[in-house]
């Protein structure tokens, strides 16, 4: 299981300029990299070893992109994919090998050495410095990836900004017409239709997807479930109240976000079946549970999700549309 990043360890990529500058040699780099201790991780970069290794993807590509851009164009600032990893958005299907810059100098655009440096106009409130990095506003990064992904992926990430607080739907239906002529803007359309703030993870976007791919009716997301006795509160990833069928995702998000102080996966997958009955007697609903495995075979899960509303009283199979496509 990855780490997160300390305060301390967010800068941790050292540039050959910067080693030379404390008094290092190539000789003596090229002995760290052999060591083990240094990684290089583009050319002229070298991460601690033990950092990069413990890490998650986003965040070797948070550490990558800030190297990057110390060495970029002065007007240069982290764009697309980049800005929305730095905003802490998460990830799915999208190459995080690649580093996304902005400049807005009129300079063509171009990809090289694992860099995408994009050409475009740059706003005064298109460009914030977060925690000591420029960077695309969550708004304008939420449209930027929608141009550089596919529905799905794309979805993961403005689901995540939008839940972070990052942006609004009310911010991105404003800036939608300024991206209308960009390439990609039917994407844009379709992933602005299907996003909600109360998806928070890359499993749960990618089951709300597959639901509206499948042509399912659209479950209503974190739905609140309460009891009298005990006081119970508990919310469930997704619902049909008016056929009472929950759905809930699990995945390692849940398990890393919900798990108590010391508690094993055991112990938690207990007290979650625990919840799930509780839930089920209070409402009278049933529950369907979905895996990061499950969503790999969209069209036998999609079957088993239709097949169980369908037994609770409701034929569904008329392709459906997003709301605002």
């Amino acid at each position: 299981m990855y780490r997160r990043l300390t305060i301390e360890e967010f800068d941790s990529v050292t540039l050959r300029r910067e080693a030379l500058d404390q008094g290092y040699d190539d000789r003596a780099i090229r002995r760290l990299v052999r060591a083990g201790v240094w990684r290089k991780v583009r050319h002229g970069a070298y991460a601690i070893t033990e950092v990069w290794d413990a890490v998650s993807p986003q965040d070797r590509h948070r550490l990558l992109a800030r190297a990057v851009l110390r060495t970029a164009h002065g007007s240069s600032v982290l764009s697309h994919v980049s800005a929305a990893v730095e905003w802490g958005a998460p990830t799915w299907g999208i190459d995080l090998g690649w580093v996304h810059l902005t400049r807005g100098d009129g300079q063509t655009s171009r990809r090289e050495s694992g860099v995408v440096r994009h050409s475009g106009v740059l706003s005064a409130g298109d460009v914030l410095v977060r925690e000591g990095v420029a960077l695309t506003s969550g708004c304008r990064a939420a449209l930027e990836v929608t141009t550089v992904a596919a529905v799905e992926p794309a979805l993961v990430v403005v689901n995540g900004l939008l839940h972070a607080g990052a942006t609004t739907r009310a911010e991105l239906e404003k800036a939608m017409p300024l991206f209308e002529h960009w390439p990609n803007s039917l994407t844009a359309r379709v992933v602005l239709g299907l996003s909600d703030s109360r998806i928070s993870s890359a499993g749960e976007s990618r089951l709300y997807h597959l639901c509206w791919k499948a042509g399912l009716p659209l479950p209503v997301p974190q739905v609140l479930v309460e009891g009298l006795e005990d006081r119970f509160t508990a919310f469930v990833d997704f619902a049909w109240p008016e056929l009472g069928v929950f759905m809930e995702f699990d995945g390692r998000e849940k398990y890393e976000r919900y798990r108590r102080e010391g508690e094993t996966l055991e112990q938690f997958l207990l007290r979650e079946k625990r919840r799930e009955e509780l839930i089920c007697q209070l409402t009278g609903w049933i529950c369907i549970r979905i895996t990061w495995v499950d969503l790999g075979h969209p069209v036998r899960t999609a079957a088993r999700i239709r097949n169980l509303l369908a037994s609770r009283g409701s034929l569904v199979g008329a392709p459906m549309t997003p709301p605002g496509a």
